[in-house]
């Protein structure tokens, strides 16, 4: 069973102090990355970690904030609330947390809500297989190219290859950015893409970057070489691919 990255967001100390005891007592489940004493605070926090669960203390603060999750241009973390009052726990399941803990807590109740979280992202895990399953058969079958089916969390899409501008690594995800500023993140790499999309006028041009040739309007050749796009963003050429990208483009 695979360990999870967790974050706390909470300001009484002894609530802290319990669940990084929980951490260091059970590290090969948990593992506590972070605390913050609000969410708007600990939403950076999360930008940064990107943390399988959150531990949340549900206060009328907290709460008040709680959508702005929605912003956040990643895979959502689990919640966990946490509440000195019961009547909280409707609140905690009307917003689709995984589970709720009452104050004071005890480890008891603590491993079983985390063993909940892990449950169920080992189920989403294996979703992901059967969906990358599914993908590679409709993408073989397709000998022209024209769409590329691609895996979210929660879906397969298919969309037309010309219709991307370009791919961008995000962690062990890709970001896929389309012509009418739709992103969709796919549970795949960025390397497994290029082995699907090299032949239809896709180059790497960075570490980072898997970019669609045809949406090149210029090339910036100030302080390095950049490519722009035709909505206006500028990426980065590395140095070791400028040789083979000049001859891929013809320059």
């Amino acid at each position: 069973m695979k360990s999870i990255k967790a974050v706390i967001i909470e300001h009484e100390n002894e609530t802290v102090q319990l669940l990084n005891k929980f951490s260091d007592e059970n590290s090969m489940i948990i593992t506590i990355c972070g605390v913050e004493k609000d969410f708007e605070s600990g939403l950076e926090l999360i930008r940064q970690q990107r943390p399988e669960l959150v531990f949340f203390n549900a206060c009328e603060k907290n709460l008040k904030l709680f959508q702005l999750i929605n912003n956040i241009d990643f895979i959502a973390p689990k919640f966990i609330f946490m509440s000195n009052d019961t009547s909280s726990a409707y609140q905690a399941f009307k917003l689709n947390a995984l589970g709720f803990l009452l104050k004071p807590l005890h480890f008891n109740d603590i491993i079983l809500s985390v063993y909940k979280v892990m449950k169920v992202c080992e189920m989403e895990l294996s979703f992901q297989k059967i969906q990358l399953q599914e993908i590679e058969s409709i993408n073989a079958s397709q000998s022209n190219k024209d769409f590329i089916a691609i895996s979210s969390l929660d879906k397969i899409e298919l969309i037309k290859t010309e219709d991307i501008l370009y791919c961008k690594a995000d962690g062990k995800y890709t970001e896929f950015v389309l012509t009418n500023d739709i992103k969709i993140l796919s549970t795949k790499n960025l390397g497994e893409h290029v082995n699907i999309l090299n032949q239809n006028n896709f180059f790497r041009i960075h570490h980072s970057y898997l970019i669609n040739i045809k949406h090149i309007v210029k090339i910036n050749k100030k302080n390095g070489y950049s490519c722009e796009f035709s909505n206006g963003e500028l990426l980065p050429v590395a140095k070791r691919r400028l040789d083979d990208f000049a001859k891929y483009i013809r320059l």
